[in-house]
């Protein structure tokens, strides 16, 4: 089977690819060539690069038809954003592969009322990111039902692991929030620090793509949740990250307003973006339809992570 990946160096693609070489996959990645796998391994030696600028190419409009020309039987998209970018591409792909993949996200549902929130809740969507992605996913599976188009829709939650800064305990991505708790200093979180978050390890989420290729009969049409078992509160996610240091969380709590005037405005949007949404999601369907079973508990995700940054000095101890 011929495998082409769309963005396939970033944090999926360093898991995704070797799987689908050590399947027997013929497989070529698309990048821009401007960055190398966060981790390394030999099944890349195997690989096919064809280097491409995807901004250049769909705005003159070669981008679909140079991913046709590569010929392969399954594309998967790992770094689309708007349903523009993905018409080019479906356009140009009909009829010429027997399965298309994209890498969704959990903001296309917006506020989620009950949890853990299946694949079956409305899309109420909010903020440009989660709007674009809801409707690539409509239009995706709107194509797959009624268009004939093989596409499958997977939605990762915050994406960790070695080699990358995952969304720390106040919601953002300073470091100096674990560099905190590991002291043992005290550490502001906003309002109760209940909000949840939702991280997912690379390599779980590479797992999720390789299920749904394998389980073409299964996932052709549908979208499913490449998360992890449970969310973690800001809270616990705190506690945690000072007992792996033999300290005790100091934490202290205030309403969101007053925490954000005490934290750059960027963090404190982006804080505010995550526990609007505040995900808690099922893995339900994946585990029923495609055998499913992520290898890593959010907590495991995070401590490995964390002890990678340590080790390279970008968290100071």
């Amino acid at each position: 089977m011929k495998v082409a990946v769309i963005g396939g160096t970033g944090h999926i693609g360093t898991y995704l690819v070797p799987r689908l070489v050590e399947l027997g996959c013929d497989v070529t990645v698309v990048s821009r060539r401007r960055r190398e796998p966060y981790q390394q391994h030999g099944a890349w030696s195997k690989v096919v690069h064809v280097e491409i600028d995807r901004s250049a190419a769909e705005a003159d409009g070669t981008f679909g038809r140079r991913i046709a020309d590569l010929a392969a039987d399954v594309v998967i998209d790992l770094i689309c954003f708007t349903p523009d970018s993905c018409r080019q591409l479906v356009e140009a792909l009909r009829g010429k592969v027997s399965h298309f993949l994209h890498c969704g996200t959990l903001w296309v549902y917006g506020h989620s009322t009950a949890v853990p929130t299946s694949e079956s809740h409305p899309r109420r969507p909010f903020g440009p990111y989660g709007i674009n992605k809801a409707a690539i996913e409509a239009m995706l599976l709107s194509e797959a039902r009624v268009g004939d188009f093989p596409a499958t829709v997977l939605h990762p939650g915050h994406i960790a692991g070695p080699g990358w800064l995952p969304i720390n305990p106040a919601g953002h991505n300073d470091p100096a929030v674990f560099e905190t708790l590991i002291a043992g200093r005290e550490l502001a979180l906003p309002n109760l620090g209940m909000e949840t978050l939702q991280h997912v390890h690379a390599e779980d989420v590479a797992a999720a793509f390789v299920a749904a290729v394998t389980h073409w009969s299964a996932s052709v049409g549908e979208s499913f949740h490449a998360v992890s078992t449970g969310s973690l509160t800001l809270r616990g996610y705190a506690e945690a990250v000072a007992g792996w240091y033999g300290k005790e969380a100091k934490l202290k709590f205030m309403p969101y307003e007053q925490w954000a005037e005490g934290v750059d405005e960027k963090l404190a949007k982006m804080t505010l973006d995550h526990i609007a949404h505040s995900p808690c999601f099922s893995i339900d369907k994946a585990r029923r339809l495609l055998n499913y079973r992520p290898r890593y508990t959010p907590l495991e995700t995070l401590r490995e992570a964390l002890q990678w940054l340590v080790e390279h000095g970008q968290v100071k101890i």
